[in-house]
C-alpha cells in the first residue's frame, strides 16, 4: 500500500509517514503543489494526505487535477488536512473530490483510522486495484487481505481477526525485530497502554500452533521477530 503526503511543513510531512510506515504502508513526500503531482504521475499511489496550503499552489486545485487522471486519479483515496475550519472550506475541499476532510490541529491516530476506513470502503465498492486484489507472502503462508483468509501450504487457517493481524503486522515486518509495545500499538490498542502483555504472548502461542514451524522467534526482553524460514 503506498500513500503520497503532500504537505510543506516537514515536521509534520515526517511525522505522519513515521506513523503510516509503522503501520506497514509504503510512503512518498512531498512539499509542494508541482513535487506532488510529479511524485503522483509517476508512483501512482494508493491514497493521498493533501495539505490546501501548498507554497506553489492550492490544494484544491491539486485534488481537481489529481481526479481529472484516468485510472490512478479516479481511484485513488484523498484526505485534505487544512487549517481552514470554515464551512464553506470544508464543502469546497469535498467538491473538489477529498474523501475526507481533516482540520488541525489533528490526532495522527485518528487520521490512520479515518484513512482506513476510506480504503476498506473503496476495497469493497471496487477501487484502488491494488487494496482490493492485495496479497500478503511469506513463503508458503499467504494473506488475502479483501476475505481476510489465510492458508499455509495450501491448507486454509483457521484464525481469529486478532490472529490475522497480528500475523499480517509480523509478516510485513519480517526480518525485523519488534517491540512488543509496537505489536500491542498496532494489534490491539493506540500505544499499547491498556492491553497486558500476556495477552500477546497468549496470541503468540496460538498462532505458533497453528502455523506449525518456527517463525516467530522470541527475542528474550525485547518483543518477536518474524522468520520467513
Amino acid at each position: 500500500m503506498k500513500i503520497l503526503i503532500i504537505e510543506d511543513d516537514t515536521g509534520l510531512n515526517s511525522g505522519i509517514r513515521f506513523a503510516l510506515e509503522q503501520e506497514g504502508y509504503e510512503t512518498l513526500g512531498a512539499g509542494t503543489f508541482q513535487e506532488g503531482y510529479a511524485l503522483f504521475e509517476r508512483e501512482r499511489p494508493d491514497a493521498v494526505i493533501l495539505d490546501l496550503n501548498l507554497p506553489d499552489g492550492d490544494g484544491i486545485s491539486l485534488c481537481q487535477k489529481i481526479r481529472s487522471l484516468p485510472g490512478a486519479g479516479e481511484k485513488c483515496a484523498v484526505v485534505m488536512l487544512t487549517a481552514r475550519d470554515l464551512e464553506t472550506d470544508e464543502i469546497m475541499g469535498l467538491t473538489s473530490g477529498a474523501d475526507d476532510y481533516i482540520t488541525k490541529p489533528f490526532s495522527v491516530a485518528v487520521l490512520k483510522i479515518r484513512l482506513q476506513n476510506i480504503l476498506r470502503r473503496l476495497a469493497a465498492e471496487g477501487g484502488t486495484d491494488q487494496v482490493s486484489d492485495r496479497t500478503v507472502v511469506s513463503g508458503d503462508i499467504v494473506l488475502d487481505l479483501k476475505t481476510f483468509r489465510a492458508s499455509c501450504g495450501g491448507r486454509e487457517l483457521d484464525l481469529s481477526m486478532t490472529e490475522f493481524r497480528l500475523l499480517q503486522y509480523f509478516m510485513e515486518h519480517k526480518d525485523q525485530a519488534l517491540l512488543k509495545e509496537q505489536i500491542l500499538g498496532h494489534v490491539w490498542d493506540e500505544g499499547g497502554n491498556y492491553v497486558e502483555e500476556n495477552t500477546l504472548s497468549v496470541n503468540v502461542s496460538r498462532l505458533r500452533k497453528k502455523l506449525g514451524g518456527d517463525h516467530i522467534r522470541t527475542i528474550q526482553g525485547i518483543g518477536y521477530l518474524w522468520e520467513e524460514g
